[in-house]
């Protein structure tokens, strides 16, 4: 049950309801930010595509109308002062600043809680990142240094997010999260580097007055979250000021999202945020009034950080309508035969394509290269590239389309002819890069051995740990093999309803590795603000467990989820054949309250507030619970597994033979 889940229950509803039945928790809910971004971006390329092509249709079919709305003023005043604008720009340098909002939490979010909270993970995609924008940048210059579109260097540089996720999804093997992840995480580094580069080269004169209220009004931002209530409105209000004043300093006023989005912090819910917010809304249903509402929602709300909440509300906007809506605004270009034959020798339109085709994935796989060699490796910290080498060039040539801030700066740069002639390059080498992308993974299939690229992702860099205490076989109730090679880690309820419904799935795992393999370990999640009787059962099972019984308990408990006072636990001792009136007597005396708080204060450092809670080696299961799902995810780690056992039994067979030869030649 997830910790949404405990406050919808605290309010008196079941959670079950025939539109739910069948679906998991999380499914429900909110999803994981990580995999619910990658989702979100994955999809929103085909509504992004689609902006485009209805763009160049509009423009080709009239290109008067099309001209005629974008070119449309808009102006907004307070008083004498105001700002006015055509709409194109409205939304290029106003509701875009929401899509960097956007790229700024995830950044964060990845920083605080993600792929990237250890920091010596953060030198791979970032040199990735700048790698791509040299070899990109290099690569344009070389057709057009010293030439009217050397100033346009900016345009071939960036990857456009939404895009290279949908290419990569395409073109990768199924699964691929890791290669996935890094993407998204170079991608955000590029984004920062290239709204770096558009204040430094691709903004004019600095109203430094304007710059310095901008500044301090962002100050006041970080300062709003200590006010106990009002933060939201205030936020916004503040967030909008910062806003106005950097359009009149004359820096691209985007710039204000991202940095808004990278001092928004992320963090998990705890449980005490987590049980003041069930109480609440449990007084609320008892005394219903406004009052309580509002207190209980504010509560509910303020267990989620600022970071997902605001990324929450916004992505699917920026995802299906901001983004689209600015691809509308600016990718309609009057296609005629002299625009096409101008653009097929420009060298503006060549250095974009060979920018983005060729500089780009050199300059991607390049820069992680460098780092595994002395000294840099000493500066970066030693660390490990967390995806295969081949992964990496195959990524790079997902990364080699631009669109958004590609865009962006070229409507800075250039004007008129040029600017066509910019824009076509960058759509050319949108169509070509996922060619290339496709001819790199496939040939990466074809010509790379599968034990060959097992041995090659054995040795990247190992997942983040996420589970906080190891396995014990001397106190963990384990079930399966052993010493199977995959770990699965449950945290559960036996009140809690999606546990129940978890259970047949862990069952048929098991019997899917009954031959061995699979290591399946249950600890102890009361949620007992919205289960009364969870603490009971936990510690009913610890004291079947002193009696030999514990997985007979548990499997009993779980089939009884609404029968779990004293006296039902009393009569499943005694159907189970167990000295039941110890265990009643052990059970009334709280004797292992604190075996059970063991497991609870394991489930806190690692950062479960809900249940059910899955990790497999260690690594936290994010996603549905469903067969299919857990059967992907072991086998991904079992493969993994198996790789590294195959690959310390050679290194074992080799030391040996290199002592038998040694034993060989002393004897001669």
């Amino acid at each position: 049950m997830s910790s949404q889940d405990s406050t919808q229950n605290a309010a008196g509803s079941s959670g079950t309801t025939p539109a739910n039945e069948g679906r998991t928790a999380w499914a429900r809910n909110l999803a994981t930010p990580v995999r619910d971004f990658l989702g979100t971006e994955t999809g929103s390329a085909l509504v992004l595509v689609g902006a485009v092509v209805a763009a160049l249709i509009w423009a080709n079919v009239d290109f008067g109308s099309y001209s005629e709305v974008w070119d449309t003023h808009l102006s907004i005043q307070v008083g004498s002062n105001g700002i006015n604008n055509d709409l194109r720009t409205w939304v290029n340098e106003g509701l875009m600043t929401l899509f960097f909002l956007v790229v700024g939490l995830e950044a964060k979010r990845e920083i605080d809680l993600g792929e990237l909270r250890e920091h010596n993970r953060l030198w791979y995609p970032a040199l990735a990142a700048l790698g791509g924008i040299a070899g990109a940048v290099g690569v344009y210059l070389i057709f057009n240094a010293g030439g009217a579109g050397g100033g346009g260097w900016g345009v071939a540089m960036s990857t456009d997010t939404a895009l290279a996720l949908g290419v990569l999804a395409l073109v990768a093997p199924t699964g691929a999260t890791r290669l996935r992840v890094f993407l998204l995480t170079l991608a955000i580094f590029d984004d920062l580097a290239a709204l770096l580069i558009i204040i430094i080269a691709y903004t004019g004169s600095i109203d430094l007055m304007a710059l310095g209220i901008a500044v301090g009004l962002f100050a006041i931002l970080g300062l709003l979250r200590f006010l106990p209530t009002m933060r939201g409105p205030l936020a916004v209000l503040v967030g909008l000021g910062v806003w106005v004043a950097l359009y009149e300093s004359g820096i691209d006023p985007v710039i204000s999202g991202l940095a808004i989005g990278l001092v928004t912090s992320a963090y998990p819910p705890s449980r005490e945020e987590l049980d003041r917010a069930t109480n609440l809304t449990r007084e609320f249903r008892e005394q219903p009034t406004a009052g309580g509402a509002i207190t209980a929602q504010r509560s509910l709300a303020q267990t989620i950080s600022a970071n997902e909440r605001i990324q929450f509300a916004l992505h699917p906007w920026t995802s299906y309508v901001i983004v689209p809506l600015f691809a509308l605004a600016n990718a309609g270009i009057h296609i005629t035969g002299s625009l096409l034959s101008a653009a097929v020798s420009s060298s503006i339109t060549i250095g974009i394509v060979a920018g983005y085709v060729l500089g780009k994935p050199l300059g991607i796989f390049l820069g992680p290269w460098l780092a595994t060699r002395a000294p840099v490796r000493e500066i970066v910290g030693g660390g490990k590239l967390t995806i295969t080498w081949p992964g990496l060039l195959g990524t790079g040539t997902a990364g080699g389309v631009g669109f958004t801030v590609s865009f962006l700066i070229a409507s800075l740069a250039f004007t008129g002819p040029e600017l066509d002639e910019a824009k076509i390059g960058v759509l050319a080498a949108c169509v070509i890069s996922p060619i290339v992308a496709f001819i790199v993974f496939r040939g990466v299939r074809l010509l790379i051995p599968q034990s060959r690229r097992l041995e090659q992702l054995r040795r990247t860099a190992d997942s983040i740990i996420d589970l906080a205490d190891d396995v014990d076989p001397e106190r963990d109730h384990i079930r399966g093999d052993p010493a199977g090679a995959v770990t699965l880690v449950e945290y559960a309820d036996f009140e809690c309803p999606f546990c129940g419904r978890a259970e047949p799935t862990i069952r048929e795992l098991l019997d899917m590795h009954h031959g061995g393999g699979l290591r399946y370990v249950f600890r102890h999640l009361p949620l007992q603000d919205v289960h009364p009787h969870a603490q009971l059962a936990a510690e009913a099972s610890e004291a079947a467990a002193a009696q030999g019984a514990f997985w007979q308990m548990h499997d009993t408990l779980m089939a009884h989820q609404g029968e779990l006072d004293l006296d039902d636990v009393h009569r499943y001792a005694e159907e189970l054949e167990l000295d039941a009136d110890r265990l009643e007597d052990e059970v009334r005396r709280r004797v292992y309250v604190g075996r059970v708080s063991e497991d609870v204060a394991s489930a806190d450092t690692s950062g479960v507030s809900g249940t059910p809670t899955f990790f497999i080696n260690g690594r936290r299961h994010q996603g549905v619970y469903d067969i299919d799902a857990l059967t992907k995810a072991i086998g991904r780690a079992k493969t993994l597994a198996d790789a590294e056992t195959n690959a310390l039994a050679k290194k074992k067979a080799a030391k040996e033979a290199a002592k038998r030869e040694r034993e060989g030649a002393g004897a001669a």
